[in-house]
């Protein structure tokens, strides 16, 4: 059904593209390297994570669900990508170790574990990030 009021058939397609030593590109690693580890320590690990970094620090928000949760140590998972990555002076705006890192990670809420976590493969659930 055609939307009323339409003026054409035009429309406009946004999307974003950084490059490298973008601080999008150290947190898409960040994250990546503690889904990761939640899986290598538990195959059904389920990770909602948000990484923010600004000049010093480190900002880890979300929810991961996991066996074991106390095998994975976020900081030290976060220093070291940091690291790796070529973050290791203040003079560049982020030193892996002396940066601070802030994490509120709680496990995730047995509310969205709920609705996502299912026994058939077929009818597998998504949180707010999809799938």
């Amino acid at each position: 059904k055609e939307m009323e009021g339409k003026r054409n058939d035009h429309f406009f397609f946004a999307s974003e593209s950084v490059g490298e030593g973008h601080p999008d590109k150290l947190c898409d690693q960040i994250s990546d390297a503690i889904l990761d580890a939640a899986l290598e320590v538990d195959p059904d690990a389920k990770s909602g994570l948000e990484t923010a970094t600004k000049t010093g620090m480190v900002v880890l928000l979300g929810e991961i669900r996991m066996k074991d949760r106390d095998k994975i140590d976020l900081e030290q998972i976060t220093r070291k990508v940091c690291k790796e990555v070529g973050f290791t002076s203040e003079e560049i705006g982020l030193d892996a170790e002396k940066c601070q890192v802030i994490i509120n990670v709680p496990d995730q809420s047995e509310e969205i574990a709920q609705a996502v976590h299912v026994d058939k493969e077929e009818d597998l659930g998504a949180g707010d990030q999809g799938i």
